[in-house]
């Protein structure tokens, strides 16, 4: 195609968004490209919750998948990025149980499979959502791959892990202490549960001794387990105490009679030095019961109600039994005092309701052998490597010190653990498929934990268990995951453990950690805060590819970034500059052809050797930085190089070829303008993709979409030194005649004379060759270049490379002021003289670095030195003057 249509005259990302998404999923853009000859390179999304829209951190993070995804393909990979959503068993449940609650239901009154139909409408309602929320960012996913947590074959996948962990010894099923979730009613694993502080107090209680010869005091922060206390427990080297171990107290308020007993657990130099032991609920009372053969009494509903062996607090609330079970301590004679304080107290992540210690018979992953597992591959070629590397420690600290992992939860919604027992022998049978005889079999009633389906997302979602999978075969183990530092504990660890134990390879090559959005002061963003930004008002109003290059030129591996609408009103203003720059370029093009080839050496200028230098750099320089994941230094070479050397300087000397008579010359000029507008643009795409694919079709191009045109190449034979040099020197020429205009109120209507005196003779001819370009720029009423011209007594003065610039403002300039500048300006430059002497004088650096990296350092100095002699000798002329 070499057609190309006008543009409109003012970017509008909703006209320019509008029906492209689906544009490119009809042309099925976003498909692997099936060349068995290229490198395939994968990605699997982390799967949203399906329980509701997405916010910013969702689109922070599928934005900097997108871009990898995208740059990829356009470098000729054969790329997947496999989209799905995850059926999130707590939150879920508990949004739709709150949703039938609305309308007096309870999932007790429609039992479990109707229950779960409800849910599933939820998810189908909900995945419509997010689905639109990603057309909305511009995701270039292959939804003919799309996964779903409850999938069928994802389905085969939990089961076939969870027999073999069984058969191996690594699941087991047992009674133990677990955390307590009573609004969802069901476990949480120990990163499921947020510390928080609450309000509470010391109650400091006496027990008395059954022979009547005293009591004992305790100090407790939740009197209402007292029901369920089996002991009093005291340090073995307590002196205070040794003569009551072996002797029992009653039990205040119950009339039970327990026994003192010794146990190193007991720290004798905090509080009393004595403990109330109630091993049904408390993991280190469990512990110590354990030790002692207490026994264990559960004093508590599954909704944190008190149960039958409270006694008269039976029935109710476990907080109106503690005020309850106070008073009466209160009223008996038992209670010595209550201190308030503050303490750190677990809530659930899901529901926020303080979790209980409860006793409880669940299933377990034995997690020692699994974590060594993953750590010693951390010590091979074959590692995850976590970026930034810091976060590895994060992930080796908790696998060093990593409990068993309850892996059953008490819901409906989710994968039901495949265990049955027999209705006459109590026998369990524990196999991917329901036993033959069904109808004599219970299945267990619990299902799976979500990150336990989860933790198999990367190689169950492209075929595993059938190892002969095609997509298994081509795009695992995947390259990279993209994902925050708070989800390491809860996913990115049980992903590495469970694919080294069923795959035998990493599941990723690298994982990229990045922080969190948090609102303009650094806030978390959050409900109670109401500092939330739903990040599709952002794009209605600023456009998606304003939001992609906000959350993406400001990214830092690993660290948080702070949304603003001065960035996004910044972000959109780059784009409109885009925009702008690309619809003069197109409007001047006429009938320049595709630029499918690079542009002609012999028929390039100074401007055209310097700008395709300039573009090959920041090809090699964002290429490398996407390597590294450093979007954020990629974000700002692009800026500089698009705003500044392309927009400012090229386009604007490229006019004063356009509007020439030189009929060849424009020519060339056009097709160069074409041929750096078109890479600017693919070099682009994968951070904009559809303001770059718009302005892509409207310039000559070949190719259907600049989804799959070629990425940019560094190509040697651009890099010209010696054109950067002497541009360098146009522009700082230019710029230092417009700063003197600026800081003398000197407009470029208001006629100046410029006179620059030339220390460096070969400046002379670049300057000369280039006089039309300076005279465009600088508007002079005359301009004088040569050797030896002498400042004149009350003019301006800057200091440039090789050259001394002179601008006679004598009504203008006040002298005093002048010279207070150029004071300002020896000191700039003596402080650069020490940074580079500082430099080289360091062995480290001089004896490390790149030789030419050294002599740019040693050029920098003997520069800086000849601009402050300069400015020395134009101080003292001044002074007198």
């Amino acid at each position: 195609m070499t057609d190309h249509k006008e543009m409109s005259t003012k970017y509008d990302p909703n006209q320019v968004e509008a029906g492209r998404y689906q544009d490119w999923l009809d042309a099925d853009l976003f498909k692997p490209n099936a060349n068995l000859d290229a490198k395939p390179y994968s990605i699997v999304i982390p799967p949203p919750n399906v329980t509701g829209k997405l916010h910013l951190g969702h689109a922070w993070d599928t934005t900097l998948q997108d871009m990898l995804i995208r740059q990829k393909r356009m470098q000729g990979y054969d790329v997947l990025w496999l989209p799905g959503m995850d059926h999130a068993g707590i939150a879920t449940q508990a949004k739709v149980a709150a949703k039938l609650a609305e309308q007096g239901i309870s999932r007790y009154d429609l039992g479990r499979e109707k229950f779960i139909e409800q849910v599933w409408d939820w998810k189908d309602e909900y995945a419509t959502t997010i689905h639109a929320q990603w057309a909305k960012m511009s995701l270039s996913l292959d939804y003919s791959r799309e996964r779903f947590t409850l999938d069928d074959g994802l389905s085969d996948a939990v089961r076939k892990v969870f027999v073999t962990l069984y058969n191996k010894g690594l699941i087991y099923r047992g009674e133990y202490i677990i955390n307590w979730d009573p609004k969802a009613r069901t476990a949480l694993s120990d990163i499921e549960v947020l510390h928080q502080d609450d309000e509470g107090a010391f109650y400091h209680v006496n027990y008395p001794l059954t022979d009547g010869s005293g009591s004992i005091e305790i100090a407790t922060t939740r009197p209402e387990t007292l029901p369920g206390d089996t002991a009093i427990a005291v340090h073995p080297d307590d002196e205070r105490y040794a003569d009551l171990v072996g002797k029992t107290v009653t039990l205040p308020l119950m009339n039970r009679e327990i026994p003192i007993i010794a146990d190193h657990y007991v720290d004798k130099d905090f509080g009393t030095g004595a403990l109330k032991i109630t091993p049904a609920h408390d993991p280190n009372d469990f512990e110590v019961g354990n030790r002692h053969d207490l026994p264990r009494i559960n004093v508590m509903n599954e909704d944190a109600s008190m149960n039958e062996s409270a006694g008269k607090y039976n029935g109710m609330d476990r907080f109106e039994a503690r005020k309850a079970i106070v008073a009466d301590l209160k009223e008996q004679g038992y209670l010595i005092k209550v201190d308030p304080m503050t303490h750190s107290v677990g809530h659930s992540e899901r529901t926020g309701v303080q979790v209980e210690a409860r006793l409880s018979t669940q299933w377990f992953v034995k997690m020692k052998p699994l974590a060594e597992m993953a750590l010693k591959n951390q010590a091979t070629d074959q590692k995850v490597n976590f970026v930034p590397e810091r976060f590895e420690n994060t992930f080796t600290q908790w696998m060093e010190n990593v409990h068993d992992w309850v892996i059953s939860r008490q819901l409906w919604w989710g994968h039901q653990i495949p265990a049955w027992y027999h209705k006459q022998t109590g026998e369990m049978y524990v196999g991917e498929e329901a036993p033959k005889d069904i109808e004599n079999w219970t299945q267990d009633s619990d299902v799976l934990d979500t990150w336990f389906s989860s933790a198999l997302w990367p190689f169950s979602t492209m075929g595993w268990p059938n190892t002969e999978a095609p997509d298994f075969k081509r795009y695992f183990p995947t390259n990279t995951l993209v994902t925050g530092y708070d989800i390491i504990f809860f996913w990115v660890s049980r992903m590495i453990f469970q694919s080294l134990e069923f795959t035998e390879q990493r599941p990723f090559e690298h994982v990229l950690i990045h922080g969190l959005i948090r609102d303009e002061q650094g806030r978390k963003m959050s409900k109670s805060l109401g500092n939330g930004i739903d990040p599709m008002e952002v794009i209605e109003k600023y456009g998606a590819d304003a939001l992609r290059w906000f959350l993406t030129s400001g990214s830092t591996p690993g660290q948080d970034v702070r949304f603003s609408y001065t960035k996004m009103d910044a972000a959109w203003n780059f784009i409109n500059k885009i925009w702008n720059a690309s619809r003069f370029v197109i409007m001047n093009l006429e009938d320049t052809p595709a630029p499918t080839k690079m542009p002609d050496a012999a028929n390039l200028d100074l401007t055209d050797k310097w700008i395709l230098s300039q573009l090959n750099q920041t090809v090699a320089d964002v290429t490398r930085l996407y390597e590294s994941f450093e979007f954020g230094e990629a974000g700002r070479t692009l800026y500089n190089f698009i705003w500044n050397d392309f927009c400012d300087w090229y386009i604007e000397m490229a006019k004063e070829v356009l509007y020439g008579d030189d009929q060849a010359a424009i020519a060339n000029k056009r097709y160069n303008l074409a041929y750096v507008l078109d890479q600017t643009l693919r070099l682009l795409h994968p951070v904009m993709p559809f303001v770059t694919e718009e302005i892509w079709q409207s310039m000559p191009h070949t190719g259907d979409s600049i989804v799959n045109a070629a990425y940019p190449e560094v190509h040697a034979e651009l890099d010209d030194p010696e054109a950067t040099t002497q541009m360098n020197a146009l522009i700082d020429l230019i710029r230092s005649v417009r700063n003197i205009r600026s800081e003398a109120n000197a407009p470029l209507s208001k006629p100046i004379d410029v006179l620059v005196n030339i220390q460096d003779a070969p400046l002379m001819t670049i300057f000369k060759q280039n006089q039309d370009f300076i005279e465009r720029f600088v508007h002079p009423k005359s301009l004088e270049i040569a050797e030896g011209l002498t400042a004149p007594a009350l003019a301006k003065t800057a200091i440039i490379s090789g050259a001394e610039v002179y601008v006679p403002l004598a009504e203008l300039l006040d002298l005093d002021e002048e010279i207070a500048r150029l004071e300002g300006e020896l000191k700039r430059l003596d402080g650069e003289i020490k940074r580079a002497k500082g430099k080289l004088s360091n062995k480290g650096f001089t004896d490390r670095a790149p030789e030419k990296v050294v002599q740019e350092e040693r050029d920098k100095q003997a520069d800086y030195e000849q601009q402050y002699q300069s400015v020395e000798k134009r101080v003292a002329e001044l002074k007198n003057a």
